[in-house]
């Protein structure tokens, strides 16, 4: 009786080297959208029928781009949770009546992300390479390397630096400036300053990794 065929051990998936533009391509419209769209409609409702019309009308596109993400095939945590905290966020500043504290919700939850960012780094799980790792397919095996979590985890101090300033300088001008200052401000250093540290943060672990 012959013994049966040894099974072939299961081979480490293969990493193939993305390109800026792949990956540059694969995010980007997320930013734009999630980062100018909702704001904008928010600033018009508020401009021609008040504050209600301006929560009503960012939470409608809001819902869109949600629907728009579920039909692209991503509709992970991350994009509920958004739609998640635009539900809290306008029932609250509806409930308040307040422009300043509805605008100061998404301000704080910056706040609160850029702490995320910076705790990661001890905790051996960098932030920064677990949303990596929703535009590029990294194999569990990669993740855990001292390689990932260090290029990461340098982002990840990064972000968290970005989030952190930002958020402060948007309370500051929210609670001592005017309402088209704090637009101004946020649209300022929103989309183009987060286009850039996006842009820097996939130059930098694509040239690192690939060391």
């Amino acid at each position: 009786m012959r013994a049966p065929a040894a099974t072939p051990a299961p081979q480490e998936e293969e990493l193939t080297a993305p390109t800026f533009l792949e990956v540059f391509r694969a995010g980007a419209p997320g930013f734009l959208r999630e980062g100018f769209l909702p704001l904008g409609a928010f600033y018009v409702g508020l401009r021609l029928d008040g504050l209600a019309a301006g929560i009503i009308a960012s939470a409608a596109v809001s819902l869109l781009i949600y629907l728009h993400e579920r039909r692209a095939g991503r509709e992970g945590l991350l994009v509920r949770l958004s739609l998640l905290f635009v539900a809290v966020q306008s029932a609250v500043g509806l409930a308040a009546n307040s422009t300043v504290v509805y605008l100061a919700q998404p301000v704080l939850v910056a706040a609160v992300w850029g702490f995320a960012f910076l705790v990661s780094v001890p905790l051996g799980r960098p932030l920064a390479g677990s949303l990596a790792s929703a535009w590029y397919p990294f194999p569990r095996w990669f993740r855990e390397t001292p390689a990932f979590k260090r290029v990461f985890g340098i982002e990840s101090l990064v972000w968290a630096a970005y989030f952190l300033a930002r958020s402060g300088l948007r309370l500051t001008i929210l609670l001592r400036g005017s309402l088209e200052s704090f637009f101004a401000v946020t649209i300022v250093t929103g989309t183009p300053v987060m286009l850039l540290v996006l842009a820097w943060s996939i130059r930098y672990s694509i040239r690192r990794l690939s060391d």
